[in-house]
């Protein structure tokens, strides 16, 4: 029996962290062993935001595939490739705008939340307006039946079905619509106890060192109303608990009731949840640096996949093209 098909990409924006890996990666982890896979490195949307800078956008590109494989995105499960390589998503994109109106663009609820998030970044631009008619041809171009997305992310994809279905009724029938593949998010908190974000500049990075993290980890926020270990805590309100409850599960009541009966200081909690997240990632850094021995199989893996992705895109957009009378 064929597989159904799950189409997923990830922004090079930044190193990745924790919030990526528990968020979204482990997840594709799972999705390559029961689905066919396309998973894809999204660096035109990332200009929607680094368009005035995106000198470094190369080497971070690299980065994020480097990251992937190390989590264990495997290449021979899954379809692994950069946006920018398979230009049909460009194109699509481009055929897409011209039917999409501009209200339903507008009413997409993370449009106004991004612009908060990234205050002081223009992002007054129509590149970033219309990334999610991009995000839609990224997904219809591979005729994608599920896309893995956290709830925020439910409007998105709604959005990409109204577009084919009137795509469809204008033209014909080239795109099936995709079924969201609804994932729990877990909130993980950043250094300060904002969500973990590379716009709040408080990530724990997939390849920070033994003293980046350490140095990290003693910067978090805990309990603000617990001056000394003889004040009695509130660990609900502690970043450092709240990596407990990820990541050292067996200790969570002990650790709770210490906190609130003073028996236990921050230092303490910091020092255990240091060495969890250390094993955490040691297997994770262990891949990375066995991939960093052979750094031109990175860009060999991503041309691959490219060329597997892009002989799909070619057949959707030549129908697509064919429908509108433009072939």
């Amino acid at each position: 029996m064929k597989k159904k098909r799950v189409l997923s990409g990830i922004q090079p924006t930044g190193k990745l962290h924790l919030g990526n890996l528990l968020g979204a990666l482990e997840n594709w982890k799972k999705l390559q062993e029961q689905y066919e896979c396309f998973f894809f490195i999204a660096d035109y949307h990332a200009l929607t935001s680094l368009y005035d800078n995106p000198k470094e956008l190369n080497d971070i590109i690299k980065d994020v595939a480097i990251d992937l494989l190390s989590v264990g995105i495997d290449p021979n499960k899954s379809v692994l490739f950069k946006q920018s390589d398979v230009p049909e998503h460009a194109e699509l994109h481009l055929l897409l705008s011209m039917i999409t109106p501009l209200a339903w663009v507008q009413r997409v609820p993370s449009y106004k939340s991004k612009i908060k998030e990234m205050q002081g970044k223009d992002l007054g631009t129509y590149g970033f307006l219309g990334y999610p008619v991009l995000q839609a041809a990224d997904i219809l171009i591979y005729k994608a039946d599920y896309v893995p997305v956290g709830e925020d992310q439910l409007p998105h994809i709604e959005l990409t079905r109204e577009i084919g279905r009137r795509f469809n009724s204008y033209y014909s029938n080239v795109f099936p619509e995709p079924k969201d593949l609804l994932t729990k998010m877990p909130n993980v908190p950043g250094l300060d106890g904002r969500k973990m974000s590379k716009s709040y500049n408080n990530t724990i990075n997939l390849s920070d060192s033994s003293a980046e993290l350490k140095k990290k980890v003693n910067m978090m926020i805990t309990d603000p109303a617990r001056i000394t270990k003889k004040d009695k805590g509130h660990p609900d309100v502690c970043t450092i608990f709240a990596f407990h409850k990820m990541f050292n599960k067996d200790s969570l009541e002990v650790i709770s009731k210490e906190c609130k009966g003073a028996e236990r200081g921050c230092v303490q909690c910091k020092k255990e949840i240091l060495e969890h997240l250390e094993k955490y990632l040691a297997p994770i850094q262990k891949k990375r640096e066995e991939i960093l021995k052979h750094p031109k199989k990175i860009d060999d893996l991503l041309s691959q996949g490219a060329a597997k992705a892009r002989k799909i895109a070619a057949a959707t957009l030549a129908q697509a093209k064919q429908s509108m009378g433009l072939a």
